[in-house]
């Protein structure tokens, strides 16, 4: 109901005012449009701009993380070449701890490198030349070993070793036969991964994971301990990540349930970093623009709105007003029928149409019988209550949508009725006579002659010879004894009834 008011309330506008407010629209609808095109690229600038980020932070920390490994892993390599060498075992323990661990890594972050024998049981150490007794005959790093002849270098779950909380590194031995004789191990403690990751600057939640192939968590920043060993390699987003070299997906955090942004880069080193990047954090700072811009283009459709609708409806005053004027100019103030100024521009328009229809154009010239003694005699006051009773049942009679009824002169009338015959306008003539007729005699009774003329205008003719053929119908009316209609016709006139 209220859409059907609004579309009713729009029709009365002029069209200037109507296509005023569809130029607003159209310009509303388009400004929107691109702000909302230009907030999505900057979405999807902010979206790529951190996923650029992430990379290089997970390709970074996978270097230094993958080079860390295999430096360890070298020594390790070095241990097992020196025991290889026959005669190793001949050297005092001095010279051997010196060839042996000569090249080892020597950082506060690693551990001992130690050689296990084949019962686990601790041989060599590369802090001592009396190692203190120790046995790993049921550590996971010394049963992987000891199960599987193909297996190289092994990382092992975050475990308490040599008295830190470490990743053990560790290499099978094998003698001349290829049997197990043994593991070399050394171990990088957690607090490594707390300086590296300590430098970094993150937000708060986001994070990172240091994984093995197998998906078993190493480390976790922001740190927590129950995490650490947890095997997430059953979690589909996980597997994705572990089947491509790099990359990123959008998921949510088996641990915290936070949705992030996760990347990757797998060097194909034993270690994947994995970057989390919560969606919120990267949502912030474009929510924030994004924000900024959707409020000042709220407000300035809103000043749009606005203005154009104060425009729009001061067109509308503008126009009603022009429109009420132009009423104003163009009827008569007594009887409310056109003016003559009226009729005379309505009857050029209706002639020219008659022309370009080839059709018929009637008029009917009507004059109050006896008015002005009924004006003397009864006074100006009666005499307007007359016309204005005259003009009542000449408008109740003319009814039609291109009818004109208008006051000609002081007490005459004129009709325009298009498209009609002299006999068809005869009979809306005795209509109006009629009722004129049956007024209520106060003061006195009142009547009314008509002259009737139509005829189907040429390019040839114009319309004064219609207005002439009706006045001389009227007169010939009045000559015939008033209160009567007649239709001009160029031979003779015919009386009405």
């Amino acid at each position: 109901m209220r859409t059907k008011n609004t579309a009713m309330w729009l029709r009365r506008w002029p069209l200037s005012a109507r296509l005023l407010v569809l130029s607003a629209l159209v310009t509303i609808i388009g400004f929107t449009a691109i702000c909302a095109t230009v907030m999505l690229d900057m979405r999807h600038g902010t979206e790529a701009l951190a996923r650029q980020s992430s990379e290089n932070l997970a390709a970074t920390l996978d270097s230094d993380i993958g080079r860390t490994v295999e430096v360890y892993d070298l020594s390790l390599r070095a241990v097992i070449a020196g025991l290889a060498v026959p005669a190793m075992a001949e050297l005092s323990k001095e010279m051997r701890q010196l060839i042996l661990f000569d090249n080892a890594a020597s950082v506060l972050q690693h551990g001992a490198i130690q050689v296990f024998d084949t019962q686990g049981d601790v041989i060599i150490d590369a802090t001592t030349l009396e190692p203190a007794k120790l046995n790993v005959w049921d550590d996971e790093f010394f049963m992987v070993h000891r199960s599987d002849g193909e297996r190289g270098l092994f990382i092992s779950r975050p475990m308490l070793h040599s008295g830190a909380y470490s990743v053990v590194l560790s290499r099978r031995i094998t003698d001349g036969a290829g049997n197990f004789a043994g593991v070399v191990a050394g171990s990088i403690r957690v607090s490594y991964f707390h300086e590296l990751f300590g430098r970094l600057r993150l937000n708060l939640n986001d994070n990172i994971t240091v994984l093995r192939r197998d998906g078993v968590v190493i480390m976790r920043f922001p740190f927590d301990f129950d995490v650490l060993g947890r095997d997430l390699g059953k979690i589909p987003g996980l597997l994705r990540m572990l089947a491509r070299a790099d990359g990123s997906y959008s998921g949510i955090g088996a641990i915290d349930r936070i949705r992030r942004l996760y990347t990757w880069r797998d060097s194909g080193r034993p270690l994947l970093v994995l970057v989390g990047k919560s969606w919120a954090d990267i949502a912030s700072m474009w929510q924030t623009q994004a924000s900024w811009i959707g409020g000042i283009v709220l407000a300035l459709v809103g000043f749009i709105i606005s203005v154009t609708l104060f425009s729009a409806r001061e067109i509308g005053r503008r126009a009603c007003a022009e429109d009420r004027l132009e009423e104003l100019a163009t009827t008569d103030a007594l009887t409310g029928l056109r003016n003559r100024r009226k009729f005379d521009s309505a009857i050029d328009l209706e002639w020219r149409r008659a022309i370009r229809n080839a059709q018929p154009l009637a008029m009917l010239l009507i004059d109050a019988d006896y008015f002005k003694i009924f004006n003397d005699s009864f006074g100006h006051q009666a005499g307007d209550q007359a016309l204005i009773g005259i003009a009542r049942s000449i408008a109740q009679s003319t009814n039609r949508a291109g009818d004109c009824a208008a006051r000609y002169g002081g007490e005459e009338f004129a009709v325009l009725l298009p498209g009609i015959s002299a006999e068809e306008a005869l009979i809306v003539a005795e209509n109006i006579r009629r009722r004129v007729e049956a007024l209520p005699a106060e003061p006195a009774a009142l009547t009314v002659s008509i002259g009737v003329a139509s005829m189907e205008p040429l390019v040839t003719t114009e319309w004064s010879r219609l207005v002439e053929a009706a006045d001389k119908a009227l007169y010939a009316a009045k000559d015939a004894g008033r209160n009567q209609s007649v239709i001009s016709s160029p031979s003779h006139f015919l009386l009405a009834a």
